[in-house]
């Protein structure tokens, strides 16, 4: 006991003695440079023995009250934080800050919070303004193409449509495979509003400031049931403290041109095949040489106009930006106009205590949707017909030619391209906000605790209409109006509306606990929050009507409002030793209305450990090693998206009008009960990962290499259900199990780098195999799985299967034979069981539509004020199903009977085949290899530097979808079935930037 007094007493002696040096408080001036002797604005500068700090104003200068004997520690993003002893200083201090060799990778934005690079666990790639992709961009996913390792993105020709995002594959048969994307903390639903043509088309790209995607289970458990198939989250553009005024102008022009089309027979081939498959129809075809493609493709305009004031007004940074977008699409009559705003504000206040982030999106878009009917059409029509003609006959159709069946309508054949576009007006009208609202505060009394709350609020609405005159073989002669006592009265036409509003609330709150313990060598990092999130939908439903506005058909109901809520309890710690052993562990607890109280809560777990080996001491002063760090992963993530919010519930539904029952002379709606499964729950994925990040030459060669394996079990599929056990033959339920393997790599380089060149470098490749491992929940012989992949031909035709054993969507066909020549023979297919008969059991499994490999590289050259840079992508391994052919190039479907004429393509000339049969729909003749190489863009720019004293100005022009190599020669071999596809148009823009 008295030795515990005497230790006492001696460690108040020491510290009465130590106060007095530290309470001479000093007031303490200075400058903060970087190595060019420019001021750094905005940079940190803290007392280390105190909770005070300052921000350098516009001049790099500040003045702090600090100890006689203290420290001060500067900071700034980008670059090397330096600590200076003020005992030994020089007054006024001028500090010296160097550039960080990671510069601005080192601060990730993750969930509930960000963190530096050197410091992650898990499996996250971060994309800046810097590196995404140029040209005309109208969406957010564009940015992303080609961009990191195990991301794939494929694009839609369209305007405003974006692409197919997959990370890692997906999860998900039945489910979605989208991934969560989260904007500025604020996670949006993966549904677009009536009348938008993507989730994102209301976002303007202009304001993005980097993209993340978090791609392993231990960087994305913290968004639980939505983060199977990865998180994607944006950052928009900011003020910064002490930022002079800055105003920002770009200007954009683009054309663009289909780059690739159809290859059908033009008249005069058309004409040459009709004399040798049938002579005597050679009378029958018109006099005219129309090319369909032609005539529904244009060269499109585009343009790109924004404006953005940023900065800050003492501790008030903050950003107001407009921007206008206008782009055609090469598909005639389509188009989009976006209107967008975007305000943030940024305050700290409580002398840097609170931070506060407030910021406001608004977007208005107009949107005419071409009739995308009208692209398979022209791939068919006969290619001797005008566009037009002016025979009587063909008034009631508008003056287009038609093809008839004598006095009638042909229903049958294929419509007048033209006449399908300029005969349908499909215009809609979105209005989108996302706002939120983030408080920061670090507690007064115990500075390493911050409490944050994020209020965010998304609102949607979309109206439109779809108009078809009735002269339009479109929707002829759809509704027989029936009088009593008069005749009946035949109506075409459409001229109907819609409305529907979207909305989503959410409400964020967390504390995080920092500390530094330095007696144990360590750092620690503890989160806790919760979240509540609810989705509305408001669905107007609206009467059917002629174009006259003949009533065909009335809502049951004229209102719908689905609705979810989502609940979360979440946590995550971070522990730190020695700056070289890592520790993350996450937890969420996901509640959803959307399963019952027995199933309503799941548990989503993850751990995650990573070794800086470069800290460790015989690689710490290996000075061409900048980081060398291993990490190992595991975690669980569910999935949500795609189950129906009410699929638990037991209740009774109202017959369409459709599906009534007569009393008397009237027709009554009649309650039925659907189909329903109690046990219903998240499906859930168990993602394993092992990864390397290195970094060299301060940073001239860096990069990762990650290898996982991800295993879903609880997966969604429709199975069927014994007699009497429901109201359904078939039912969705949770029963089977998929597994997917794969290895990622990404390089970034630096391979010249002089005071007039720099050459920077930057490649992906990934590899990902999935297959399935269970689909029933008991085993069934001779079950071959879940068709999928519906073609056009047949009755119900489909190509592709999901089997136990092989990947999701594998095609699955006949197997062709062939002649002595290889020549396709007729209607013959390989027995493969050998039992003498051609059916079912023949079938087999052929290849995968998803490639093996995925490969992107991306490089700029810099000289002088000149620039370069060009992004190509490659795919190896994927195959491609082609619907054109398979369809058309037969001589029934080009005769029909005699009936009307159906264009086709040179293969007929190839295979020769007669007829169209649902067994020759379904033969692996029609399977191509469709391997590719993708040039994106080719970028030249020249920055002219200061002009008018003040002004930084830029130019450059870039064509987008330069060249595609392929062995398959159709329109796009991205996708896996060829039929009636949006051509990825080539574009060519032309960009000024004005930087005021």
């Amino acid at each position: 006991m008295n030795k515990i007094l005497r230790l006492i007493t001696l460690c108040l002696a020491l510290i009465a003695f130590a106060l007095p040096s530290f309470a001479q408080e000093i007031q303490v001036k200075g400058q903060v440079v970087d190595d060019k002797g420019e001021e750094i604005t905005g940079a940190a500068v803290k007392v280390k023995e105190t909770s005070q700090g300052v921000i350098t104003d516009i001049n790099g200068n500040f003045t702090v009250k600090a100890p006689k004997n203290g420290h001060l520690i500067i900071s700034f993003l980008g670059y090397t934080t330096k600590t200076v002893a003020l005992a030994s200083a020089q007054f006024p201090l001028k500090v010296v800050l160097s550039e960080s060799s990671l510069a601005l990778k080192e601060v990730v934005v993750v969930g509930y919070g960000s963190m530096q690079k050197k410091d992650l666990t898990g499996s996250i790639a971060s994309i800046n303004e810097k590196n995404f992709q140029k040209g005309a961009i109208s969406t957010a996913s564009d940015l992303l193409v080609g961009k990191v390792a195990g991301v794939q993105i494929t694009p839609d020709g369209s305007p405003g449509a974006g692409g197919r995002i997959r990370i890692r594959g997906g999860a998900s048969l039945n489910a979605s495979n989208d991934p969560l994307i989260v904007i500025d903390g604020v996670p949006i639903e993966n549904s677009a509003v009536s009348g938008a043509p993507s989730i994102l088309s209301s976002l303007n790209p202009q304001d993005i400031a980097s993209m993340n995607v978090l791609k392993d289970a231990s960087a994305t458990a913290i968004y639980g049931s939505r983060a199977s198939n990865g998180v994607i989250m944006i950052t928009t553009k900011r003020g910064k403290v002490g930022q002079k005024t800055q105003i920002a102008v770009s200007v954009q022009n683009s054309l663009s041109q289909p780059a690739r089309y159809v290859n059908v027979l033009s008249a005069s081939d058309y004409r040459a095949l009709i004399q040798r498959i049938s002579p005597s129809s050679i009378s029958k075809l018109g006099s005219a040489s129309t090319d369909w493609q032609r005539e529904i493709y244009q060269l499109a305009y585009g343009g790109d106009y924004n404006v953005s004031v940023s900065g800050a007004t003492g501790k008030l940074p903050y950003r107001v930006s407009a921007g206008f977008y206008h782009q055609e699409g090469v598909l005639k009559t389509d188009k989009m106009n976006r209107f967008s705003g975007d305000i943030s504000l940024n305050p700290r206040l409580l002398d840097n205590h609170l931070s506060i982030d407030a910021s406001v999106k608004l977007s208005a878009t107009h949107n005419r949707f071409a009739n995308k009917e009208a692209i398979g059409a022209a791939v068919q029509f006969d290619p001797t017909r005008p566009v037009r003609d002016n025979d009587p006959k063909f008034a009631p159709y508008g003056g287009y030619w038609t093809q008839l069946d004598g006095t009638n309508l042909q229903k049958l054949a294929p419509k007048n391209p033209v006449a399908l576009l300029e005969q349908k007006e499909d215009v809609s009208d979105v209005f989108r906000t996302i706002s939120n609202l983030k408080l920061d505060y670090k507690v007064h009394f115990l500075p390493e605790l911050k409490l944050n709350m994020n209020l965010g609020y998304d609102y949607a609405s979309g109206k439109g209409h779809v108009i078809i005159p009735e002269n339009s073989s479109l929707e002829w002669q759809r509704f027989t109006l029936k009088t009593t006592g008069q005749p009946d009265v035949l109506k075409s036409g459409k001229n109907n509306t819609y409305e529907q509003q979207k909305r989503s609330l959410l409400f964020d709150f967390y504390a995080n606990y920092a500390k530094e313990l330095q007696s144990l060598h360590s750092r620690i990092d503890v989160m806790a929050g919760y979240s509540y999130q609810d989705w509305k939908t408001n669905v107007h439903n609206m009467p059917d009507y002629t174009y006259d506005k003949t009533i065909v058909s009335k809502p049951v109901f004229e209102y719908d409002y689905p609705q979810n809520t989502l609940v979360s309890f979440y946590g995550r710690l971070n522990y730190s030793l020695l700056d070289r052993y890592l520790f993350t562990a996450t937890v969420r607890a996901d509640g959803s209305s959307r399963f019952s109280k027995d199933n309503r809560w799941g548990i989503f777990p993850a751990l995650a450990l990573a070794w800086r080996v470069k800290e460790e001491s015989f690689l710490k002063n290996v000075s061409w090693i900048d980081d060398l760090k291993l990490r190992l992963g595991y975690g669980v993530t569910g999935q949500q998206d795609g189950i129906g919010n009410y699929n638990y519930l037991a209740f009774y539904s109202l017959s369409t009008n459709t599906n009534r029952y007569q009393l008397g002379n009237t027709f009554y709606n009649m309650m039925r009960p659907i189909a329903y499964d109690e046990n219903i729950h998240w499906e859930q994925t168990a993602t394993y990962n092992a990864g390397l990040d290195f970094s060299f030459i301060k940073g001239r060669l860096s990069g990762t290499l990650d290898f996982y394996e991800k295993r879903t079990t609880d997966l969604l599929n429709e199975i069927p259900t014994p007699a009497g056990a429901n109201f359904s033959n078939r039912i969705l339920t949770n029963v089977g199990n998929i597994t997917s393997k794969g290895f990622e790599l990404a390089i970034s380089a630096t391979p010249v780098q002089t005071d007039r060149l720099t050459w920077d470098v930057s490649y992906n490749i990934s590899s990902n195999s999935t297959r399935i491992t269970k689909l029933n929940a008991v085993d069934v012989p001779g079950y071959q799985g879940v068709p999928t992949g519906g073609v056009v031909g047949g009755t119900g035709t489909t190509v592709q299967i999901h089997s136990v054993g092989y990947a999701p969507s594998t095609f699955f066909v006949y197997k062709q034979k062939y002649d002595a020549a290889g020549k396709p023979l007729e209607g013959q297919y390989e027995d493969l069981n050998k039992d003498g008969v051609i059916n079912e059991q023949d079938k087999y499994r052929a290849h995968n539509p998803e490639p093996k490999v995925l490969m992107g590289l991306s490089t700029t050259l810099t000289f002088d004020r000149w620039s370069l840079s060009t992004s190509l992508r490659g795919s190896i391994g994927n195959y491609i199903y082609d619907n054109v052919s398979s369809l058309m190039a037969t001589h029934q479907a080009v005769l029909n009977s005699g009936n009307y004429f159906r264009n086709t393509t040179p293969e007929i000339n190839k295979s020769d085949f007669q007829n169209n049969n649902d067994k020759q729909f379904i033969s692996d003749y029609y399977l191509h290899k469709a391997s590719f190489v993708k040039m994106d863009n080719l970028t030249l720019g020249y920055d002219f530097g200061r002009i008018l004293g003040k002004a930084s100005l830029r130019a450059s022009a870039t064509v987008q979808n330069v060249f595609t190599l392929s062995p398959y020669k159709g329109l796009d071999p991205e996708r896996s079935i060829d039929f009636s596809l949006y051509p990825i148009p080539r574009t060519y823009s032309l960009n000024l930037s004005l930087t005021l």
